[in-house]
This record gives structure tokens, C-alpha cells and sequence, in this order.
């Protein structure tokens, strides 16, 4: 699923970091130029800059969502395992593993009184009107977590682990936005959740600090990279491993959208790159995840899909445990809302 940050603000706001970019003076006259864009970016983009399409999105990835959620109460797990990334938000200069798992106890966290700021939606209005005293009550598992962790770690997966947060008060975006996009109509959430962050972001999680800048801020210097893609997929096998040796009904999440515009320089950063995204849902929902084993750092850092490394974490597990396809998927094809967003379940 997705945990775009801005889906949990209004339509208005949809387009912004597309509007944003658009302003910057070092992108060329000739990348801005409506004509020139994708057809369906045109047609997204129409006369109003993307307002009346953002609730036609909504609608979509709301559709997807109510799905992914009925899944999830159809099976009803002992425990939601979430990969996510962490942009310079929980870990910073002090300490950058490649993963780890945050073994926290029950946590009420305040999304709109704490919310990062690399979700870039922290000064603008949220779609349920909730204030800065709205509370969200999440149940930890951290004796699981305790034990996840010593099941990787004998599998020789160096993962790291935490009991309490770092720099971040609650969960990192990736985190929070999933929680509050599964439970998106305010029913609750009743199941126990396991938080954990990947490096997505390698070489950019501290230079940029996180989050997208203008093209005329490059980064002095660059961190060392995340994992390859392919180690991530690793870490999934061994992570389906670990809970196949127990009797515990577990769902395993990978949030993320796809390819994100303000990663992908060769599009100006106007565009995410959709037909990489495409070829590789294409593999995924055949089955095909040597083409995803194959691809390097740089070919994901190429296509601004450095969040999707997430998504492998879960490709590695279905391989795993013999799902070669998902059970159902979709594909929300989209070029002026920063990324296109893809849903999948693959049923046990």
C-alpha cells in the first residue's frame, strides 16, 4: 500500500510539490511546458492545476485502501509487521542502520502535534479537520519484536534493534501514515504492530535531510548508499522464514508509492518514471522477481524509486513462502500527484 503524505491533507493541496517545482528557475522552460508532459499528465494536470483529478485519486487509493483493510480483518492478524523508510526522521546523524526493528510497547501518539517533516504536510489542513490534540492509541508487540529480532540476527541479518524511539516521538511517516490510512473512515485499529524502517533513502537521507530540494541544492556530500536491492529481498526471505516457525498469524505491509517525481532528476523532477514502475508491476504480478533481484542502486536512484526498496522487503517474503503472484493488485497510474501508487495482497 501507500502511505503518500498527501492523501491526508485536501484535494487543493494534492498537486503542491508539483506546483512547487514548477517555480524552480533551474528547471528548463522546455520540462515546464504543458504541452510537452504525458498525455495522462496533461489530462490530470487539466485547467485547474490538478484539483478536480486529486478526488478522483482520492477516490481510487481510498477504494484500494478499503480493501487492503478488509483483507487485513478477514485475517485477522496477531501482529502487522511494517516496512517502511525513515527520512532523517527516527535516525539522523547519530546513527543510520540499514534496518531495524522497533520492538516499542502500546504508544499514544499525536499526528497532527508530531508529524515529521519530510511528510511535508505538517502545515497544512488534514482531511478529517482533526487538531493537534487528536490522540491515536497503538498497540506494540514487543516481545514478538524481541524475538523477530534474534530470529534474524541467528540467520545472520545484522539487524538493528530499539525499545524506545530516538529522535522521532511515535513512528516516522512511513509508520504513521499507514496506520492512519488503513483505519481512514476512524473505525480503529485494533492489532498490535511492529514498526520496520528501512534505509531507503542511502546516499540522500542526510544530505537532503530527508526530503526533496530544489535542484540548485545539491548536497556538499553524499552519504554511503542503502543495501542493494537485491539484500533487501534477504531480509524478507528471513523474515518469512522466522514467523513460519511459529504459530502466529502475522500480516506483513510494504508502504510505499512508487517512483517519486522530486527523486527523479532525469524527468527534471516533474515527473516520477512510470514506465520503470510499470515494468516492474508487470514482473511482480507475473511472478517474474528475478527482474526485480536484478536491478542495482543505481538503476532504483535512476527512476526515484528509492522507497519501493520497501516493496522489495515484501517481494523477498512472498518468494519465500512459494507466492510467486499476488492474489489481487492495482495499479493507480499517476503523474502530477509526485508518484504512482500500486496495491497489492497476496492472501495466505
Amino acid at each position: 500500500m501507500t502511505h503518500y503524505p498527501p492523501l491526508s491533507g485536501v484535494d487543493e493541496d494534492m498537486a503542491w510539490l508539483l506546483r512547487k517545482n514548477l517555480q524552480d528557475p533551474l528547471v528548463p522552460e522546455h520540462a515546464k511546458d504543458v504541452a510537452s508532459w504525458p498525455e495522462r499528465m496533461r489530462e490530470e494536470w487539466g485547467a485547474d492545476e490538478g484539483r478536480a483529478a486529486a478526488g478522483r485519486h482520492r477516490e481510487q487509493l481510498v477504494s484500494a485502501l478499503d480493501h487492503c483493510r478488509a483483507e487485513i480483518d478477514a485475517f485477522e492478524p496477531d501482529v502487522v509487521v511494517i516496512w517502511g523508510d525513515d527520512q532523517y526522521e527516527n535516525f539522523r546523524e547519530d546513527i543510520i542502520p540499514p534496518y531495524a526493528v522497533l520492538a516499542y510497547p502500546d504508544l499514544t501518539i499525536k499526528p497532527w502535534a508530531t508529524m515529521a517533516h519530510s511528510s511535508g504536510m505538517d502545515d497544512k489542513p488534514n482531511v478529517w479537520n482533526e487538531g493537534p490534540d487528536t490522540a491515536l492509541e497503538v498497540k506494540g508487540a514487543p516481545d514478538i519484536a524481541r524475538s523477530l529480532a534474534k530470529a534474524l540476527l541467528e540467520q545472520g541479518i545484522d539487524v538493528s534493534y530499539a525499545y524506545q524511539p530516538l529522535h522521532q516521538e511515535g513512528f516516522a511517516h512511513a509508520f504513521l501514515n499507514t496506520l492512519l490510512y488503513l483505519d481512514y473512515h476512524r473505525r480503529g485499529f485494533p492489532y498490535p504492530v511492529i514498526a520496520f524502517p528501512l534505509n531507503c533513502y542511502g546516499s540522500l537521507v542526510v544530505a537532503n535531510k530527508g526530503f526533496a530540494v530544489s535542484l540548485g541544492e545539491k548536497p556538499g556530500q553524499l552519504d554511503p548508499p542503502s543495501p542493494p536491492p537485491w539484500r533487501f529481498m534477504e531480509v524478507g526471505r528471513a523474515v518469512a522464514r522466522a514467523f513460519a516457525a511459529t504459530d502466529l498469524r502475522v500480516a506483513l505491509v510494504a508502504s510505499s508509492s512508487w517512483s517519486h517525481a522530486f527523486n527523479t532528476d532525469k524527468t527534471w523532477r516533474l515527473q516520477p518514471d512510470v514506465a520503470a514502475d510499470r515494468r516492474l508491476y508487470d514482473a511482480m504480478v507475473r511472478g517474474e522477481y528475478d527482474v526485480w533481484r536484478t536491478r542495482t542502486t543505481a538503476e532504483i536512484e535512476d527512476s526515484g524509486q528509492q522507497e519501493l526498496l520497501n516493496w522489495y522487503t515484501l517481494v523477498g517474503a512472498m518468494e519465500e513462502l512459494g507466492r510467486r503472484k499476488p492474489d489481487w493488485s492495482v495499479f493507480e497510474e499517476s503523474y502530477v500527484f509526485n508518484s504512482s501508487k500500486v496495491f497489492a495482497v497476496y492472501r495466505p
